[in-house]
């Protein structure tokens, strides 16, 4: 005959073979969030506080390039003068850097 009779071979760990093929896997997860995921999240909580703290008389680089003093605040949008009387308003998210703060009036 070609076809032979399978014997039961003796298991290669039971659990704790399967467990240990999750190793690496896992292994890889961690890597991925210490090397990608919580640099990116570090920065996005870094540019959310610099937008927060946006006021009038900053001076910002918006991300087309823009160099321009904020003008004027509002809860989602800045209005951003580039040069005398040339006003444009700005999305706050899109605020790239901010080059000089302003001083807070004193009461």
């Amino acid at each position: 005959m070609f076809v032979t009779p399978a014997y039961a071979q003796a298991a290669a760990g039971g659990a704790a073979g399967g467990l240990i093929g999750f190793v690496p896997i896992i292994l890889i997860f961690v890597i991925m969030y210490f090397l990608m995921i919580r640099p990116q999240q570090k920065k996005l909580k870094d540019h959310r506080a610099m937008v927060d703290a946006l006021r009038r008389g900053d001076q910002v680089v918006t991300a087309g390039g823009m160099i321009g003093k904020v003008v004027k605040v509002t809860d989602a949008e800045l209005e951003v003068e580039l040069a005398p009387n040339v006003k444009v308003r700005v999305v706050k998210n899109t605020i790239a850097q901010v080059l000089s703060k302003t001083e807070p009036a004193e009461a």
